[in-house]
């Protein structure tokens, strides 16, 4: 997946999310890494390709479908952390402190996971992305305390102004039995 851009989008209703995924497939060449239902009863689309063709797809997606589109993003060089998050396979051995952000969306989750991981020596941990929350999503990562907290800032700011930040916070030192329960 490395040197290829990551897009994505998010609808309202399946039907337009599978509109929109139909859309981008037949405007650009695009690979789908994920398209599905989501919680609850939105539909998302991620995919991944050349920048130039990853932005023509979602251009065209919501320039036909954008009343139903709640968020999307373009990422033109992803942190190599975001796809083993998103999928359950990063591997943390020496976790330290906790950095937690949640969001009102799944594009909102990832892009905050990129800023985050290219502002400070942090490691993400996971992307959760809607399953079972109503919609939301969140991302942890771990790193030194500073460099957590700066991580966290960073994401703050980025989406904060979207209106898409619903809360955050890092826990210096948690205890091993939580990190136990989410590792």
């Amino acid at each position: 997946m490395t040197n290829k851009a990551l897009g994505m989008v998010e609808y309202q209703t399946v039907s337009a999310g599978i509109t929109a995924a139909d859309l981008m497939i037949k405007t650009a060449n695009i690979e789908i890494l994920q398209t599905g239902v989501i919680c609850p009863g939105k539909y998302i689309t991620i995919l991944t390709g050349e920048l130039s063709a990853i932005t023509a797809a979602i251009d065209a997606a919501k320039i036909q479908l954008g009343e139903k589109l709640t968020d999307s993003f373009v990422l033109g060089n992803p942190h190599e952390d975001i796809f083993p998050a998103i999928y359950g396979g990063a591997n943390i051995e020496n976790a330290k402190a906790l950095g937690i952000l949640e969001t009102f969306s799944t594009p909102a989750a990832i892009v905050a996971a990129d800023t985050a991981a290219k502002t400070s020596d942090v490691t993400l941990v996971e992307l959760r992305i809607a399953r079972g929350m109503g919609g939301k999503s969140y991302m942890l990562l771990t790193g030194d305390v500073a460099a957590v907290t700066a991580a966290i800032e960073a994401a703050r700011v980025r989406v904060g102004d979207s209106g898409l930040l619903l809360d955050s916070s890092v826990i210096p030192n948690p205890d091993k039995s939580l990190w136990a329960s989410i590792l």
